[in-house]
């Protein structure tokens, strides 16, 4: 395999012309998926171009995508990055003040807005950003406004320019250096506004190349997108990679609907963040709970099979023998039904975003399902590590991908040099020093180690670490990841900052705590029932097991309210904003520690 590419455009020119009659890209419209070839892919990103070029779009401008995944966001990103433009990704489910401050700082010219929802909800930006000129609505509904053009008639407008003038996408493309801006990627903003991290095109290709030396993938691949292309984990993973590979991109309906789409789309690849593995798990588990006393039996034999295997499995290979005989069998009777849940082609799960349970991670592995963790960040490209589907070490993210130099610092922190660290942060120079040093350093803010293979290990946030009032550093995502695990746990939040024990905020699963509550004939007041609490109890004690006496939950209070990302708890990428946890449950965290 080689790549080289001065350019994201250079690369997906190439990729257009390499793959040209191979299925591309596919959405479910009206119940159907339909699917565009690389060649149609093309012809649609040049006119939109175009249209672009004729709204007076040129290289340098910032044009956002504020939009769920489909293949017009695919086309509308390069159609932007072809000319040289700077494509700004925004959340769809951010709020309009946030999306006010991206537009505003970023200085985006026109946006992409997904319906009539977005554009209601943002409309009023054009007057309030100083730079922001209109926007072109991607499901072509109508509109009487004359700052919206729809995404079809900015086609038409593309088809037209390129009769009428020496437009020439190419030779555009061919204008882009490896070093101009390609993407601005804000960050969540949970410590304060949020920054706009500046990718090139050379940072991304950097990435891409690295990935597919440490990742074999091609033409027969099938990617289910799901996980927002607004990050730039799914955008380079199901986007850029899979382009290159001439892979097959299915976009997922919606988060809700993943499941139903694995069985429908049978992926052989997927990138998820930890939370749809936690998710899996634990109905698997809820599942076989539920079996006959023999097929439990056989289910935790078969695991135990799998354990016994792993050694092998980790090293993309399988056993002989007797343990080769029996794994085969535990295959037929429980693995191969385990992968059907996930379309029954699966080559790897790719997780990143946080870290992921290595009890999940066994048991999956275990299962003949392997799922490779990585790590990264958004100023990073994102990957930094991963894991090889020939050598897996479970409970790390591998170790550091080529062109990438990570080591760890006096204090614990990871740092890393390469390729692959972005340019800085937009209009930021202060934040930009603060995060890369003179010697090019990136300081990801992140604690881990290396072992003696060279496999790094997350221990925690830096600005995460609870450092309790006798003085113990405690890292919480330890013991988050051990109660995570249990299926009566949704979600879970560790604290004991300046305080003399550790404790925990816990939202139960809904359908594991009513069918508990049901079979043991609580009707009501289910959260404050004394029997809950035991239950609770228990869960937290056996998740505990193997801590510390000093770094166990010793208390914990029920949360009815699931946290998300439109309340404000969770990050886009599902990741938990400590902060505001924190601040929204003050006094809830104050009665924990009420003597």
């Amino acid at each position: 395999m080689k790549m080289s590419y001065n350019s994201i455009a250079e690369m997906f020119i190439q990729c257009v012309e390499k793959y040209a009659d191979n299925p591309a890209y596919f959405d479910k419209i009206n119940g159907e998926w339909q699917g565009k070839t690389y060649k149609e892919v093309g012809e649609i990103v040049e006119n939109l171009s175009g249209g672009l070029t004729s709204l007076g779009i040129q290289k340098g401008d910032k044009v956002a995508i504020l939009s769920t995944n489909s293949s017009k966001w695919a086309c509308a990103d390069y159609a932007i990055t072809g000319l040289g433009a700077v494509t700004v990704t925004v959340y769809p489910t951010l709020t309009n003040p946030q999306i006010q401050y991206i537009f505003d700082d970023s200085e985006t010219k026109y946006a992409f807005v997904e319906n009539q929802d977005q554009l209601e909800k943002t409309r009023s930006l054009v007057q309030k950003c100083t730079h922001m000129q209109g926007y072109i609505l991607m499901d072509d509904s109508e509109t009487d406004s004359a700052d919206v053009i729809g995404f079809n008639t900015l086609i038409e407008k593309g088809i037209e320019h390129r009769k009428s003038t020496d437009f020439d996408f190419k030779a555009i493309a061919a204008t882009i250096n490896p070093n101009d801006l390609l993407t601005l990627i804000y960050t969540s903003g949970t410590t304060g506004p949020p920054k706009g991290a500046m990718l090139s095109h050379n940072n991304l290709i950097s990435n891409i190349v690295s990935g597919r030396k440490a990742i074999h993938i091609d033409e027969n691949d099938i990617f289910l997108s799901f996980l927002p292309l607004s990050h730039v984990f799914e955008r380079m993973v199901g986007h850029f990679t899979g382009l290159t590979a001439g892979g097959r991109v299915y976009y997922a309906e919606s988060i809700d609907t993943v499941a139903e789409n694995m069985g429908e789309v049978k992926p052989t690849i997927m990138a998820s963040v930890p939370r749809l593995y936690e998710k899996m798990y634990n109905k698997v588990l809820d599942k076989v709970s539920n079996d006959p006393p023999l097929r439990q039996k056989i289910f935790w034999w078969a695991i135990g099979v799998g354990k016994e295997a792993m050694p092998y499995i980790c090293k993309n290979s399988r056993p002989s023998g007797w343990l080769g005989f029996k794994f085969g069998l535990a295959e037929k009777l429980v693995f191969s039904k385990i992968k059907e849940r996930v379309g029954g082609r699966l080559r790897f799960f790719v997780s990143g975003g946080a870290p992921l349970s290595q009890e999940i991670a066994e048991f999956f592995a275990a299962a003949n399902i392997i799922i490779l963790e990585g790590y990264g960040l958004t100023e990073t490209s994102p990957v930094i590590t991963n894991n090889r589907l020939d050598n897996v070490k479970l409970g790390t993210v591998g170790q550091p991908i080529d062109g990438v130099e990570v080591k760890i610092a006096a204090d614990g922190e990871i740092i890393c040099r390469g390729e692959n660290v972005m340019l800085g942060y937009f209009k930021n120079e202060a934040a930009t020093k603060e995060s890369i040093d003179a010697d090019g350093w990136f300081h990801t803010g992140d604690i881990g180690e290396f072992d003696e293979d060279g496999f790094l290990r997350i221990t925690d946030r830096k600005k995460n670490i609870l450092v309790t009032s006798g003085g113990k550093n405690i890292a919480p995502a330890p013991m988050e990841n051990a109660l995570i695990a249990s299926k009566y746990i949704e979600q879970v939040v560790v604290l004991g900052d300046r305080r003399n024990f550790i404790s925990a905020l816990i939202v139960p699963a809904p359908e594991a705590l009513q069918e508990w509550a049901e079979n043991n004939n609580i009707t009501d007041e289910v959260m404050n029932n004394e029997k809950t609490i035991q239950l609770f109890e228990n869960v937290v004690n056996k998740g505990m097991e193997g801590f510390a006496h000093y770094e166990t939950v010793k208390k914990f209070k029920l949360v009815v309210d699931e946290w998300s990302v439109e309340t404000g708890e969770l990050t886009p990428t599902l990741k938990v904003k400590r902060k505001v946890i924190v601040e929204k449950y003050a006094e809830l965290i104050d009665s924990i520690y009420q003597v």
